[in-house]
């Protein structure tokens, strides 16, 4: 199995300015606010330099969820000022994760684990995600708030658009 076959197979797209591709595969039915009851999608990303989800917080939790391929290492910056990674990975009893819940207002980004090639992971959320909740990450104001994770905040950041 490849990165091309699992982007044939689900008929990956780009996720807008987060990086990575995906395919929704669950909304639950809409809320009197607009949003859906909930959502999932399943998302890949590769080893490569430019292949990564950018730094991103959303108003509600997030699960996510490791399915296949190499460990995914992410950051995590809590609103309370601390840093942690988090790894999802098939190793559970070495620490990874094959479902981790990622706290409303967290600071999230992630990348494949060095030496890996690829991974297949999912996120699921309730209330479901709308791109009007997903707020992108500041290089600068993220360094400035979090500055013993500065070189990883630089390595997951994509410029605003």
């Amino acid at each position: 199995m490849t990165p091309d076959d699992l982007i044939a197979h689900y008929g990956l797209e780009p996720i807008p300015r987060e990086g990575g591709l995906f395919r929704q595969t669950w909304a639950g039915p809409e809320r009197p606010d607009g949003r859906p009851e909930g959502t999932a999608i399943v998302a890949l990303l590769t080893a490569g330099p430019d292949d990564y989800s950018a730094l991103h917080r959303l108003p509600t939790d997030e699960i996510w969820h490791f399915y296949l391929g190499d460990p995914l290492e992410l950051l995590l910056l809590a609103p309370d000022g601390s840093t942690r990674t988090v790894v999802l990975g098939p190793d559970v009893l070495g620490g990874q994760h094959v479902q981790f819940t990622i706290p409303a207002g967290t600071w999230m980004g992630g990348r494949v684990r060095e030496g890996g090639q690829w991974t297949l992971f999912g996120c699921t959320m309730a209330p479901g995600f709308t791109f009007q909740g997903y707020e992108h990450g500041d290089a600068a104001e993220l360094t400035a708030r979090y500055p013993t994770a500065a070189d990883r905040i630089a390595g997951l950041c994509r410029p605003a658009f």
